[in-house]
């Protein structure tokens, strides 16, 4: 008998691994807890289904839900509020849908929730693992995305909201904060006061002493703001391809998914020692 304790052997699991769909091989979280991601009664019933689309350059990609629009779990007034904002917001960020076909007169309506990835570095290599047959089947997972909901509309909303009241003397305006890194404008000119000055942008270039040729410049947040505001602008004229959703019971989702498991019985030759090993591994 094994001593109080003590790990023993239970079984030997033979393990396959293969690369056959990579890079397409990702890992996406989505923040439905137990729920699984699949269109409402109410929305299938008619007619509706989950579509998705994706920007491949900047690696960003949209999964839009129709929502339950049953009365007692829906607001369809504040729906039609929403889904106005949403189709202006589209056409300022350029990222308008196909056209849907509406009756004459009607208004759109925020008919669903678009869930947009946020790309996550891995720590690591992540591997999909599946147990069939008593073997693990391993295929390398390219790239992990985490979705959250999107809601830009509302700012779209705010701005609209407001905009009534655009005659009083609040301090409220219909628009977002000035860029600071844009030249200021120059107030109105009053007979007490002088016009200010135009505003001016000072940078300082220090070259560098070390490894590597060029400038460096010095100018606070400035220069990181605008390469911010450049990846916000790129991802902005970046045209959306649309993909095909298919849940994990169609027929197509049952094919790759059959493509994981590999077919080959040919063992793998270690070419690494442990010396090379321990080498790879950070902080040692």
């Amino acid at each position: 008998m094994d001593s109080e304790g003590e790990d023993r052997l239970v079984s030997v699991i033979p393990v396959h691994f293969t690369n056959r769909l990579q890079p397409s091989i990702h890992l996406h979280q989505f923040p439905l807890l137990t729920r699984p991601l699949e269109v409402p009664p109410s929305a299938a019933a008619s007619g509706k289904r989950i579509r998705a689309r994706v920007k491949p350059n900047v690696k960003r990609l949209e999964i839009h839900v129709p929502v339950d629009t049953r009365p007692e779990v829906w607001n369809a007034e504040r729906s039609r509020d929403l889904g106005s904002a949403r189709v202006e917001d589209d056409k300022e960020k350029n990222q308008e849908l196909p056209k849907v076909k509406q009756r004459e007169g009607e208004e759109p309506r925020l008919s669903e929730v678009r869930m947009r990835s946020e790309q996550v570095p891995q720590s690591g290599s992540y591997v999909l693992g599946v147990l069939r047959d008593g073997r693990l089947h391993l295929h390398p997972i390219s790239e992990t995305h985490q979705f959250r909901p999107t809601m830009t509309y509302m700012d779209m909303h705010t701005r609209k909201a407001r905009r009534p009241r655009g005659g009083d003397d609040s301090d409220e305006d219909d628009g977002p904060p000035p860029d600071p890194d844009e030249p200021a404008p120059a107030p109105a000119p009053k007979k007490e006061k002088k016009p200010a000055g135009e505003a001016r942008e000072v940078q300082v270039a220090v070259r560098k002493t070390g490894e590597g040729s060029g400038l460096q410049f010095q100018g606070g947040m400035t220069q990181v703001r605008r390469d911010m505001l450049t990846l916000i602008h790129a991802e902005e004229d970046e045209r959306w391809e649309d993909f095909e959703y298919c849940g994990g019971e169609t027929a197509e989702a049952n094919e790759a998914f059959e493509s994981v498991f590999s077919t080959s019985f040919r063992e793998l030759e270690c070419k690494s020692d442990i010396t090379s090993l321990l080498k790879d591994v950070p902080g040692l």
